[in-house]
């Protein structure tokens, strides 16, 4: 039976785009990421074509290796702090959403609970916290640490920074301002909550000096495969973002998460599972495959080279292209993805070169994607859709804003001529578009029980 509710579709930001030659484009603004122009093109491109959010990726810290490669790819250097961005760019629009990452373990609860908080009244109920625990030991030599904090120590922490922020944020109920000028009387005393939290990692009084939001709380969007992510995906979260390799292996991530959420009162459809994929789109698949080869062919060597080194946690400077890839520099297991890994392993036993390598590597590095016509594409979104593979895409752009365009010109149209995608946007708040509840103030909800 065919789905009844509609794809959610957002932007996938770095700020030229997510290939690292993005900005060797000739229709990319290689001023883009110090002026707030080019990335409210693109949140306005996006706002348009009713895409339900933009999202902005983030690393609080500049990349460390080859100096360079480093030098060569601005996809990860130079860019605007997330939350300070986001801020500026609602007030620019209307209703477009904007997911910003935030990492719990470089920041405090109260300090993510009020910025948030503050972003979600000033944009009308439009915000989103991505919410991270990083993943580079290079973070953390900028936060009092020696690198990364074990997986196990970064979850723990996690769980219970969200614990606290959903505290806080539920500090004023609903309708707690009553904002009497007769009597005089701004709040209702008895509507204001102290959460005195006490725990391992945090110990924090409140309340949370700022009313609840539009949306209630803003929405929590979240990534991670492992266990502990999963559960806390199916407890917290709202937008799960993933990079799985296969409909059937993202069918059965989609099913997993969501298959555990009854266990904390939570319904299916309070989840949306969003993988993402990039989208190279031409009005042919020979136009299409053309713009992946413009930037697999402006593709520095060496930045190729730190690329697949990340990916495969090897130092790979100095390795000869032309012969093949030094099979002692390859690792057992895969820091990311398994499949890719695979895959990379596979393509390497042939007998490739390097540079092959490195080719193939850059056109598959986000583990799935796609290339091709507009019936193509919309073909490839309906399957995963209709599969309950996905419940929409968050579109990692190879380059911004004209891979974007390209999309909103040729792909949408095809997608709501099949009835897959919205004319108009739903509501004004992120929560209303998303198709997501509203969130239950815990103290109200015990004060209507009685």
């Amino acid at each position: 039976m065919a789905r009844e509710d509609k794809l959610k579709l957002g932007t996938f930001v770095y700020t030229f785009g997510f290939n690292p030659a993005s900005w060797l484009h000739p229709a990319a603004d290689v001023n883009g990421a110090n002026k707030i122009d080019h990335l409210l093109n693109v949140a306005r491109i996006s706002e348009e074509a009713k895409l339900d959010f933009m999202f902005v990726a983030d690393s609080p810290a500049a990349a460390i290796g080859d100096p360079e490669a480093l030098s060569r790819s601005p996809t990860k250097m130079n860019r605007f702090e997330p939350l300070t961005l986001i801020t500026a760019l609602a007030a620019m629009t209307e209703k477009l959403g904007f997911v910003a990452t935030a990492s719990t373990s470089y920041y405090e609860p109260y300090n993510i609970a009020r910025i948030f908080s503050s972003i979600d009244h000033l944009s009308g109920g439009r915000a989103c916290w991505n919410v991270v625990t990083s993943d580079h030991d290079e973070t953390g030599y900028n936060f009092n640490r020696e690198g990364l904090d074990p997986h196990a120590i970064r979850y723990e922490r996690g769980e219970e920074f969200v614990d606290v922020v959903f505290g806080l944020w539920d500090s004023f109920e609903p309708d707690a301002l009553l904002l009497d000028r007769q009597s005089g009387v701004y709040y209702d005393k008895d509507k204001l909550h102290t959460l005195n939290h006490k725990g391992k990692h945090f110990q924090v009084r409140g309340p949370l000096n700022i009313a609840s939001t539009p949306q209630g709380r803003p929405v929590i969007a979240q990534a991670g495969g492992s266990e502990a992510g999963m559960e806390l995906a199916a407890r917290t979260s709202e937008i799960v973002f993933s990079l799985a390799s296969s409909i059937e292996r993202n069918g059965s991530f989609y099913r997993n998460v969501k298959s555990r959420m009854a266990k904390y009162g939570r319904i299916e459809d309070d989840l949306k599972m969003m993988p993402g994929i990039v989208v190279n789109v031409g009005e042919t698949k020979a136009e299409a495959q053309a713009k992946v080869d413009f930037l697999i062919d402006n593709l520095h060597p060496d930045v190729g080279r730190w690329m697949l080194g990340e990916f495969l946690e090897t130092d790979l400077s100095g390795a000869e292209l032309d012969k093949p890839f030094p099979m002692e520099r390859l690792p057992q297991q895969p820091k990311g993805s398994k499949a890719l890994f695979e895959e990379l392993t596979d393509f390497i036993k042939q007998g490739h070169t390097l540079r092959h390598l490195i080719h193939h590597y850059a056109e598959k590095s986000t583990g799935n994607g796609i290339t091709g016509t507009p019936k193509e594409i919309a073909d490839f979104m309906e399957e995963w859709f209709e599969a309950r593979a996905a419940d929409g895409f968050i579109l990692m752009f190879p380059t911004l804003p004209a891979s974007l365009t390209d999309f909103t010109k040729l792909v949408l149209p095809e997608l709501r001529r099949r009835g897959l995608f919205r004319e108009e946007y739903e509501g004004s708040t992120l929560r209303e578009n998303l198709g997501l509840s509203m969130s239950a103030n815990r103290y109200a909800a015990a004060r209507k029980k009685g």
